[in-house]
């Protein structure tokens, strides 16, 4: 008996949803890997710090430009020193031959001003000082040592041009005693930031990784001969992030030296969270650092003369003009950009300045010229490109 059409209708789209059936694939099953952060356990700064009491060492890190990075910072400190912790402070920000001056300052033997002129600070470091400066006036009134652990700049300057073969034996005897090979984690990290470099192409790779190890080595090294001097205080180490995460960098460095009982604190903030990446994530708020009182100008860093002008500069307003040298600010001599940093220190926007400058005339001697300036505010004073006055 023949099939009837509409049974063989109904048997071909049977057939059909069975063959899709067939081969839909299976449901998407939740990743495994999936982090979860029990909200519940969140604690406060206060309750961290009783935590990091137990510790020997602390790490730290910054953002280096970041003002709510660097008040945290201090608020371990002072919480530290308040549970009655003997402390001392590594600051990357110093580098080693200016040990005696950080020792100085907090002898009360140097001022601020002094201490930044000594430790070249605004030709090494360069960030605005005012980010560092609430944990430098702590530290100098309660007496707690500070500790230079950067590797001078000489050194990893060579490293980049000639690399560490290329070091005379002078500059050999300046490196740590122990370099290790890096494990390969550290160089993927390493290498991975390097492709980001403004200047990537023109920067030879396994330099650029060099400097990056003799950094950690160096600070590393100098955080255990200071706790093999000082076995009964506790050390807070200051640095960058990327020299802290994953336990790489400093801190695997130092436990190679020296096995100490140490904690990592990092900032969470757009970092995605991981069990290995530090051993506390902090959630700072956005904390502006106050406008800072500015010349608005653009310097050769070298001689000292305008180039430009930045939008609403009080230095326009007042009359000066590219290619004037500035000779004084203030009363103060201005001989290179640490005075020009050092004379605006602390300047707040709408104060009025006198500046002294050397113009030059297409006849006859340079004309010398005293002007009134009021500083304007800077919207962004974080850190600013070197040219820039602060």
């Amino acid at each position: 008996m023949p099939l009837q059409p509409w049974f063989r209708r109904f048997v071909s789209v049977l057939l059909l949803w069975s063959a899709l059936l067939w081969a839909a694939p299976p449901p998407q099953l939740p990743d495994p890997k999936t982090l979860v952060l029990d909200l519940q356990r969140l604690e406060d700064l206060d309750a961290l710090v009783e935590r990091l009491t137990e510790k020997q060492v602390v790490f730290v890190g910054e953002t280096h430009d970041q003002y709510a990075h660097h008040l945290n910072q201090l608020a371990i400190i002072r919480g530290l020193w308040k549970r009655g912790k003997a402390l001392a402070i590594g600051m990357e920000c110093f580098q080693q031959p200016f040990q005696a001056d950080l020792d100085a300052f907090i002898r009360g033997e140097i001022d601020e001003k002094t201490l930044l002129r000594r430790t070249e600070y605004f030709d090494r470091w360069r960030y605005d000082y005012r980010l560092y400066q609430p944990i430098l006036r702590f530290a100098r009134d309660q007496g707690i040592p500070l500790l230079a652990l950067n590797l001078e700049r000489e050194i990893t300057d060579r490293v980049k041009a000639v690399g560490i073969a290329g070091l005379t034996a002078a500059e050999q005897a300046r490196l740590p005693q122990r370099l290790e090979r890096e494990p390969e984690a550290y160089r993927q990290r390493i290498q991975a930031i390097f492709q980001h470099h403004p200047k990537a192409k023109e920067l030879d790779f396994e330099r650029f990784l060099a400097v990056q190890v003799l950094w950690d080595e160096s600070m590393a090294e100098r955080a255990a001969d200071y706790l093999r001097q000082y076995p009964d205080r506790s050390l807070v180490i200051l640095a960058g992030s990327g020299h802290l995460e994953y336990g790489q960098g400093i801190p695997d460095r130092l436990q190679r030296r020296l096995p100490v009982d140490a904690a990592i604190v990092l900032n969470g903030t757009d970092r995605t969270p991981s069990p290995n990446l530090a051993d506390y994530l902090l959630y700072p708020q956005a904390v502006p650092l106050p406008p800072a009182g500015m010349l608005g100008v653009l310097l050769d860093l070298h001689e000292i003369k305008i180039k430009g002008f930045v939008e609403d500069s009080g230095a326009a307003a007042a009359g000066l003009k590219e290619g004037d040298r500035i000779l004084q600010i203030d009363g103060q001599p201005i001989r290179s950009y640490a005075d020009v940093r050092l004379a605006l220190l602390n300047r707040q926007p709408g104060e009025k300045i006198r500046v002294q400058v050397e113009r030059p005339r297409l006849l006859g001697e340079p004309a010398r010229i005293r002007v009134s300036v009021v500083l304007r505010g800077d919207p962004a004073p974080a850190l600013r490109s070197p040219e820039r006055d602060r």
